[in-house]
């Protein structure tokens, strides 16, 4: 059963009042006040914002006599709060409570200008009971001033000889801020919380490097493979916390090969995860022959997920199977998929039924005894087909678009999967281009109209024409054909899987498509990272691996309609603190791409001078560049996920 409580919304955006209840930090004080009010009934509540139910989702007023319901807005009067049909606030005088619950935030005025309506005797209560600590809050004046829960979890793990590796900066200086301070809370896979601390960031775009060795070290800790919780403090422009993440492994002698070369056999990386649980997610792949895929389920809240609670099914079907135990809060919870659907194999996808617990999950493919981590993505309920797409193709262009690499041919293969990632897409009306690494477009290969539940994964190395790639590499775009029907919503997905020839060793990636490199809007596109669309500007971050690997940028300069002839790409070498220690520049063709290497790009003394904690941005004024980035260790290991734009 879904929690019933608002998250995010696509137009209006995230929801700060689930944040402020589900926050660490307020989980013990909730469930202090919810021991409150069960001490002084009958309790009549106030609910001037509508609060009131998402606060009883997370803390449960169940078994706490309620004499009333009661709001300020007349037009509210009648709908149901705790299942009671709302009473006018000037009726609380007569409701005989004990104590009044406020149920909102900055409550001290609200109490004030209901003193007069106060039962007499009766004592108040409210949300600020529930503050946390003002020292983690931007702006003390509004306590739910979206910056204040500047958020986010990350999957962090060192166990077994896994480890990770969280990288990101501060790029809210780019928008004013200052000094920022990053809060953390480590939880252990039980939920229980193994460490608390924090760390001040310059004002520059400096560097935020978290190392699970580091922080164990730090801390004296036993191995663990739960979550991190970030909490960023003096935010400003957006509350997003964006960062990359990076799992490694040491040498494994179970894997052939590894101990005698030294292979990092779990060399991955994935990035942040949406901080907005959903009530269902998708593009979760079935496991291949000879592979297993684990999804890591982390409950967000601090409350346990009830057993069934959670499910799964395949793709354009019906047939939902649950986890059959619950999950303690903030715990973390590994769920097979072969064992749960033994049915299914690649390329058929599953669908978790996720009932807005947790935010976004990742999921580990495990091939002898290599790993590779993903995630899914979140499958949206609030689309319908849209009948003037296809109706736009003579002001869009190739309108919405999905862009990855196509690896040089002669060393990886590219696999592409199509996924369905919104609950009215019955089918995918797809064709598939492939254009060199300057703009020329070198094939269209058209899927025709998949449906929802297809079994469609292209091997770009097959496909009839692929040959002609010049350089041996380029990129692939997704792109709607309605040449022969169909409809579409523009909320278009796939997995791009890519496996290196001579290891094995793989990697995949998941993303959805946008309008590129037009001056045409259509709704929220192109989209823009400040300001309203059109986007037509770039400021990529590129995360560096520490010694003993090699960074890789596929950079692909994707437009919907022809516009500028070459970008004017400026790739900026940083240190720690954000100071400029030197730069390059590309022209990468419109419709084409550039794969190059931070060894390559940088000579040995740049690279000296930057040291440990050095970053890229790629900035670019002109137009509008997605990206993807990677490392190399030895004997074929990488690494391969896209960029984030700040």
């Amino acid at each position: 059963m879904a929690l019933r409580i608002e998250t995010f919304d696509n137009v209006r955006g995230g929801n700060a009042l689930y944040k402020a209840l589900t926050h660490p930090r307020a989980a013990r004080l909730g469930q202090a006040l919810v021991g409150a009010l069960r001490r002084n009934i009958p309790l009549a509540v106030y609910d001037p914002g509508g609060a009131a139910d998402a606060f009883n989702e997370i803390f449960s007023l169940d078994g706490v006599e309620i004499a009333g319901s009661y709001v300020q807005q007349a037009a509210r009067i009648g709908e149901p709060v705790l299942g009671r049909a709302a009473a006018p606030v000037t009726e609380l005088p007569d409701s005989g409570a004990r104590a009044v619950f406020i149920a909102a935030f900055d409550a001290g005025r609200m109490i004030a200008q209901l003193q007069p309506y106060f039962p007499e005797g009766a004592q108040a209560f409210s949300l600020d009971a529930i503050r946390i600590p003002a020292e983690r809050l931007t702006n003390r004046g509004s306590y739910l001033d979206k910056l204040n829960f500047a958020t986010n979890f990350a999957f962090f793990r060192d166990a077994d000889g896994l480890h990770t590796r969280l990288t990101t900066a501060n790029y809210w200086s780019g928008y004013g801020a200052g000094t920022v301070t990053c809060w953390m809370t480590l939880f252990a896979r039980d939920g229980e919380i193994l460490a608390e601390w924090c760390e001040s960031v310059g004002p520059a775009a400096n560097a935020i490097i978290l190392d699970s060795r580091e922080i164990r070290a730090r801390f004296r800790l036993p191995e663990f493979c739960g979550q991190l919780f970030l909490h960023i403090v003096g935010a400003a422009g957006h509350d997003v916390v964006k960062y990359a993440l990076d799992v490694f492994g040491d040498a494994s002698p179970d894997v052939a090969g590894c101990d005698r070369i030294g292979v990092d056999c779990s060399l991955s990386s994935t990035h942040d995860a949406n901080a907005w649980p959903a009530d269902r997610y998708a593009g979760l792949p079935a496991p291949a022959s000879g592979e297993r895929v684990v999804l890591w389920l982390q409950n967000s809240h601090p409350i346990p997920i009830p057993t069934a609670d959670i499910g799964f099914n395949p793709m354009g079907e019906e047939r939902v199977v649950a986890i059959p135990e619950p999950i303690a809060p903030f715990a973390t919870c590994a769920v097979d998929i072969g064992e749960l659907l033994p049915d299914l194999g690649w390329p058929r996808q599953i669908e978790l039924r996720a009932g807005k617990h947790v935010a976004r999950p990742r999921y580990e493919v495990v091939e002898r005894g290599r790993r590779r981590i993903a995630h899914v993505n979140v499958e949206r309920a609030d689309l319908a087909p849209d009948p003037e797409l296809p109706r736009l193709e003579c002001v869009l262009g190739k309108g919405y678009l999905l862009p990855a690499p196509i690896m040089p041919l002669d060393e990886w293969q590219t696999f592409v999967l199509p996924t369905p990632m919104a609950v009215c897409q019955t089918e995918l009306p797809i064709a598939v281009l492939v254009y060199d690494a300057e703009g020329n477009e070198i094939l269209r290969h058209p899927l025709g109209r998949l449906p929802r539940a297809h079994e469609t994964a292209i091997e770009m190395n097959e496909v009839a024409g692929i040959e002609a790639l010049r350089g041996g590499y380029g990129h692939v775009e997704l792109v709607y054909d309605f040449s022969v029907g169909g409809e579409a919503d523009g909320w278009l997905h796939a997995l791009f899987r890519y496996r290196h020839r001579r290891s094995g060793h793989a990697a995949e990636t998941s993303f959805g498509a946008h309008v590129f490199n037009t001056i045409m809007t259509y709704r929220d596109e192109p989209q823009s990272y400040s300001g309203r669309p059109p986007g037509l500007s770039t400021r990529l971050f590129l995360r560096l691996g520490e010694a003993g690997y090699d960074t890789f940028c596929h950079l692909i300069y994707p437009a919907s309609r022809p516009w500028r002839e070459v970008s004017a790409t400026e790739i900026i070498l940083q240190d720690e603190a954000g100071r400029e220690v030197a730069r390059t520049s590309l022209a990468i063709p419109c419709s084409g791409s550039r794969l190059w290497y931070y060894h390559e790009a940088f000579d040995a003394a740049s690279r000296a001078r930057a040291g440990a904690g050095a970053h890229v941005t790629i900035r670019d004024t002109t137009c509008r560049l997605f990206g993807y980035h990677g490392l190399t260790g030895r004997e074929g290991s990488f690494s391969l996920d896209h960029m984030f734009g700040f």
